[in-house]
């Protein structure tokens, strides 16, 4: 019998991994925040992938932070401001050799919980794959990707990624993990929040290239500064095409702000002011930006942590 897969969070990524585990006979259980979770979801009868408009139901087993069983493989798909209260909860039941995959959205989190857990191994995640919730226990695959896996203190795979091959999962081992990481944040810095601002589509910033164009130099330039060169090269470009290849789409802080839901702005735009303080180098647009978007949230009520 495999190690089981244990997810944490029960949102479009972690659904969507857990049904194609489960679709693979991997063994799944998915952790829910509380007896009242738990008690909805065992009310169905499981949880649903459709993909190209078919759907399939997999009975995955829920189960709650207090249950008892041991936990050797967790992958940590909820919110990066929710990462490390989720852990929390969770510690009493790591194994002396767990292993957490993080799943989360921009950068900080990965380094809070790893320091949370020291002995656990951290492995952290990148991934470009596309999916949403159309109802409760439901995830829509919406665009196939990548997951970039790796380990920045220690370059050896792991063992289990003939798991995500069985399942289905596109990924690659990643020894330059922190680059792809560090690339995305960029990417999001010079999207996410002008969708937000703009209140428009990926495609509606065609409408405002100059900004675009001026943000991705700046933060070309804060990834020198970090020591990412790698992660800067052809930065711009790539924005281009990502406006291009979606702009059909809202963006994740897009859909977040619509739903009235607290954004990651800390772990992207901030994380990303945050290091330019840190090396003293000033980044107006980018600052700028910030500050609106700061600004616009607390005017729609939502937190601008």
């Amino acid at each position: 019998m495999s190690t089981p897969w244990h997810i944490l969070g029960a949102g479009s990524l972690g659904t969507l991994w857990a049904t194609r585990l489960a679709r693979a006979g991997v063994p799944v259980r998915l952790i829910l925040r509380n007896d009242a979770r738990l008690a909805s979801y065992r009310a169905g009868q499981g949880l649903t992938l459709v993909e190209h408009g078919v759907e399939h139901t997999y009975a995955v087993i829920g189960e709650t932070p207090e249950s008892p069983e041991p936990i050797h493989r967790l992958l940590v798909a909820c919110k990066a401001y929710d990462a490390q209260s989720a852990i929390a909860q969770l510690q009493h039941r790591l194994a002396p050799d767990a292993e957490l995959i993080l799943l989360q959205n921009g950068l900080g989190s990965q380094d809070a919980v790893a320091a949370q857990v020291p002995s656990a191994r951290c492995i952290y995640a990148s991934s470009t794959e596309g999916a949403f919730r159309d109802g409760d226990w439901r995830v829509v695959f919406a665009g196939h990707g990548y997951t970039w896996l790796g380990d920045a203190g220690h370059p050896t795979p792991v063992l289990w990624l003939d798991d995500l091959q069985a399942a289905g999962i596109p990924h690659e081992w990643a020894t330059d993990i922190l680059t792809r990481l560090w690339r995305k944040l960029a990417l999001n810095c010079a999207i996410n929040p002008l969708t937000v601002l703009y209140q428009c589509r990926n495609g509606g910033l065609q409408a405002h290239q100059c900004e675009v164009a001026t943000l991705c130099a700046e933060l070309a330039e804060l990834l020198e500064y970090c020591g990412q060169p790698a992660a800067a090269e052809d930065l711009h470009a790539e924005v281009e095409r990502v406006i291009q290849a979606t702009a059909a789409n809202y963006s994740s802080m897009y859909q977040d702000v619509a739903n009235a839901r607290r954004t990651e702005i800390s772990y992207l735009l901030g994380y990303a002011c945050q290091a330019a303080a840190r090396h003293q180098l000033v980044l107006p647009h980018l600052q700028q930006l910030q500050a609106r978007l700061v600004e616009h949230l607390l005017a729609r009520g939502l937190a601008s942590d």
